[in-house]
This record gives C-alpha cells, structure tokens and sequence, in this order.
C-alpha cells in the first residue's frame, strides 16, 4: 500500500517536471516577460504639451497698459482691443468703419452727381444735358426749368451736408475705439468684489419733531446701502 502511493506520487512529480519543462513555457514572448510593473510617464513631455501653471496665472493676471493700449488704437484701429484681450469688440469698431466708409462714398457719389446737374440746368448750354440721367426715361423739362433748379440745389445741398456727417461720424468711430482701449485698460484693475455691493432693505422711518408733544407716526421706506 506503501509503495503504491510512492509510486503516485513519483507519477505526479514527473507530470509537473514536464509541464514545468514544456515549450509553452519557452514560447512566452520576451517582451511580455519584460513588461514593467509600473508604467513611466514622461514629465517632460507633459509639461510641454501643457501649459504650466506659472503661465496660466499669468495670462488670467494680465493688466494692459492704458497709455500702450491708447498708443496702439491711434496708431492702428482695432489694435488697442487686441492689445486688451478684448476680441469681441473687433466687430463692433470695423463694422462702424465699413458703415462710416459706406455712408461717405455714397453721399459722395450723389453729391457729385447732382452737382454737375445742376452746374449743366444752370448753363446756356445745350449740350450738356447730364441732369437726364436723373430723370424718368423720355421725361421733359421743357418749362420746367427753373423748378428743376431748385430741386437739384437742394439735393445738392442735401448730400454735401449728409457727406460732411459721414466724414464727422467715421472720425467719431476713431476716437470712441481710441477711448474704449483707454478706458478698458484702465479700468481692468477695477475692485468688482463682493465688498463692492449695494444693500435694498425695507426700512421704518419715524416722522415728526422730535420735541413736540406730538404724537410720531411711523412710515415704511426702502433703504440703500453702499458698501465700499
């Protein structure tokens, strides 16, 4: 009986060596063998690919100079906005150029045109005729020509006058986008904390001399109070 459970057990530590000296085992990969417990990450490369913190405290700490930022708008319009971080208002100052430069030639144009009409209606001429462009095809003036006068006078009158607005409102753009870039600058160091608040509560207001006999009566208000 003794010797048959040594001869199990001889059995099964024969079965164990082969296995253990199977070429499943010689067949492993040697990369999977040298595969690391832990995986290393390169600090460098994340640091590169990510801002750090220095520069994102930076830009969120950033305060424009008023004097560069005004320097810049008068310079080049636009770039005072840019200087600022505020690219939003891009927009708003070239759409107003574009209107303004919009405005000036079209005033200006029509004031061109009347006003060789009216040069031409006013001569003794015969041949210069450019007022009849204006007019409805085969219309005639015959008769007419002193209430033709009038008319191109005042719309001569009418665009150089509206010429002269567009001149005066595409230099008021300039300087608006001048003043916001200043302005803008300025005021980004401006205090908007939660120490900065305005109070609404309601409030009991007694009314009357304070030294009569007189009987105080109580009135019902809204106080406001600013907090600095």
């Amino acid at each position: 009986m003794r010797t048959q459970g040594t001869t199990y057990s001889l059995m099964l530590a024969l079965c164990l060596a082969v296995l253990w000296c199977s070429p499943a085992r010689s067949q492993v990969p040697d990369t999977l063998r040298s595969v690391p417990d832990t995986i290393v990450i390169d600090t460098n490369l994340v640091d590169k690919l990510l801002p750090s913190k220095s520069k994102r405290r930076g830009m969120a700490n950033f305060q424009p100079d008023p004097i560069r930022s005004m320097w810049l708008a008068l310079v080049f319009p636009g770039a005072g906005q840019m200087y600022n971080r505020k690219l939003w208002k891009l927009p708003i100052v070239y759409g107003g150029f574009l209107g303004c430069a919009y405005a000036l030639t079209w005033n200006g144009q029509m004031l061109r045109d009347y006003s060789q009409a009216y040069l031409d209606i006013m001569d003794d001429d015969p041949n210069t005729k450019s007022y009849e462009g204006m007019l409805p095809m085969g219309y005639d003036i015959t008769g007419k020509e002193d209430r033709f006068k009038t008319i191109f006078k005042n719309k001569k009158d009418h665009f150089r006058k509206y010429r002269d607005m567009s001149i005066f409102a595409f230099a008021g753009v300039y300087l608006i986008s001048v003043i916001d870039a200043y302005v803008d600058a300025e005021l980004s160091t401006f205090d908007i904390s939660r120490d900065l608040s305005i109070h609404l509560e309601p409030a009991v207001i007694s009314t009357g001399m304070p030294y009569t006999h007189s009987q105080r009566q109580k009135a019902y208000g809204l106080s406001c109070n600013i907090s600095f």
